[in-house]
């Protein structure tokens, strides 16, 4: 996971923060996760919610003012650092640095999600168990699985290995662990899993 960190480090270094993406830029990005995938977190003020992955927050500022609680998880320090100097003035959002293999918390989330990030854990079933263990009952997973299965991303200052996610063996890890009420939605460039804590 350092390489990963440091990727991330690395493009906020060069000037990459996908919460200023132009118009263009961004309408791409939400080819995995934009309206639809915001609709099926299917939020209201009363919930909390985690985000694996939340990088400079370019979800969380679409999300923020729809939700009691946002929690953000990220294992780049410099990405979580922009990310908290863009929320400064959001009593309801909240940043950790942390490896989510590794997190580990007493409360419980409404909701959890992630879109783009999965295919940096290599043991998947680990992190799905911690989502499981992070939920409240009949809480929320929400996940965007990009349709690209390559083995790399190269974005010109750095290669790093990822590991593609398969929505087959997903759904299959998440009923093994106790979830209920699958869907999978076909969007753009991902398809989306939900499922719910049962």
């Amino acid at each position: 996971m350092d390489n990963i960190s440091k990727h991330y480090d690395l493009l906020i270094e060069n000037g990459n923060d996908p919460v200023l993406d132009c118009k263009e830029l961004a309408d791409y990005m939400d080819k995995w996760d934009g309206k639809e995938f915001i609709n099926l977190l299917n939020l209201d003020v009363y919930k909390t919610v985690l985000e694996i992955g939340c990088g400079t927050g370019r979800i969380a500022k679409k999300i923020i003012k729809q939700c009691k609680k946002y929690v953000g998880i990220d294992i780049s320090s410099k990405t979580v650092d922009v990310a908290k100097n863009h929320f400064k003035d959001f009593n309801n959002a909240f940043f950790i640095n942390e490896d989510f293999l590794k997190y580990k918390d007493t409360e419980k989330y409404d909701v959890i999600f992630s879109t783009l990030t999965f295919m940096h854990i290599k043991d998947k079933k680990k992190a799905l168990n911690n989502v499981f263990n992070l939920l409240k009952n009949k809480g929320e997973f929400i996940l965007s699985i990009d349709k690209n299965q390559q083995n790399f991303i190269d974005t010109g200052y750095s290669r790093i290995e990822v590991y593609p996610d398969n929505p087959t063996y997903i759904s299959k890890t998440l009923t093994s662990l106790g979830f209920i009420k699958f869907k999978i939605k076909e969007i753009d460039n991902a398809y989306v899993i939900t499922a719910q804590r049962g």
